[in-house]
């Protein structure tokens, strides 16, 4: 399970005197996600999420996510509310992480993706992305094209292990990415998991999307283009047009794309395929023996890639300019 950090229960009863929440009731580790420990924790006042913040996550960085919550929530997002504790701070420390509390969304993320999932999550995304746009903080995203680089050599040539060929499959797509990765279009804050596990739905309609430890400023059309990538492929690998159509219409109905944004969609989208790839063979050839969390596998996006490789137009994705 993705807890890395246990919590006994004295230090949490302890923590908790720090807040107006009430009383702990019980403390239940949630066996979802690869980055933090989280757990569901239960007081006298009702639910909400602990989430300590593990090695990969720069204490640096937790002001600009949690402050972004809070910003996305003023506006009328659904998303986790980060909750203060009796001085006003929100982030403080627990078994000797950074930790930090959140108000409890309800409902499930979906298992089987449906195109109506795609149209709530374009319109959803557009809304983020306007109510995001005086959101003060900045953090450049550290996984973008520099990024890719630096997990690439990390990597070595260890990629041969995972397939043969990979290694110079990658060199050559970063290359070609480097040189024609655009720089001129609208830029914002950005999730950049947007992952079917981190958008929740009660029934038909979307009630809210959390873990937002990517959170960035960057290319405001590479959100749509690791959705593509996250939300339109079936199992088998297929490109689902109607998917990829609902979600394009759904968004530009609340923010339109320029027709740049429009020209660089299977430029992004290849990009996004390579970003996801690239981490996802690092853990794959840095997974310790004997650890709970199961890396996914980075051949899922080296198959998304080829087939952004393979798109003539942005017609290939069911819209027009």
């Amino acid at each position: 399970m993705a807890v890395y950090t246990e919590v006994p229960d004295d230090e949490v009863e302890s923590f908790l005197t720090e807040y107006n929440i009430g009383d702990v009731l019980s403390l239940k580790g949630i066996a979802e996600g690869v980055e933090n420990s989280n757990y569901i924790l239960h007081t006298t006042t009702g639910h909400y999420i602990l989430t300590l913040y593990e090695k990969r996550v720069e204490k640096a960085d937790l002001p600009f996510f949690l402050g972004y919550m809070q910003h996305l929530a003023a506006k009328g997002i659904s998303c986790p509310v980060p909750i203060a504790g009796k001085d006003g701070n929100n982030l403080r420390e627990l078994c000797g992480r950074p930790a930090a509390i959140t108000a409890f969304l309800d409902g499930m993320w979906p298992r089987r993706i449906q195109p109506f999932h795609c149209r709530a999550l374009g319109k959803t995304m557009a809304e983020m992305h306007l109510a995001g746009q005086d959101f003060s903080l900045t953090r450049p995203n550290a996984l973008s094209v520099k990024g890719w680089k630096e997990v690439l050599d990390a990597c070595e040539d260890k990629g041969e292990q995972v397939k043969a060929g990979l290694t110079d499959t990658l060199n050559k797509e970063y290359e070609y990415l480097e040189k024609h990765w655009p720089g001129n279009l609208p830029q914002g804050v950005i999730h950049a998991d947007m992952f079917q596990d981190n958008v929740f739905f009660i029934h038909e309609k979307l009630s809210g999307v959390i873990d937002f430890y990517f959170a960035c400023n960057d290319l405001l059309a590479y959100e749509l283009a690791i959705c593509l990538n996250a939300w339109c492929f079936e199992l088998d690998n297929s490109f689902n047009i109607t998917k990829a159509q609902l979600m394009l219409r759904a968004y530009q109905e609340v923010r339109p794309l320029t027709q740049n944004e429009l020209q660089a969609l299977p430029l992004l989208a290849r990009g996004a395929s390579l970003r996801f790839l690239l981490t996802r063979l690092y853990d794959w050839i840095n997974h310790p023996e004997g650890a709970f969390v199961k890396p996914k596998d980075p051949i899922e996006y080296l198959n998304k890639l080829k087939f952004h490789q393979s798109v003539k137009s942005i017609a290939d994705y069911g819209i027009a300019l």
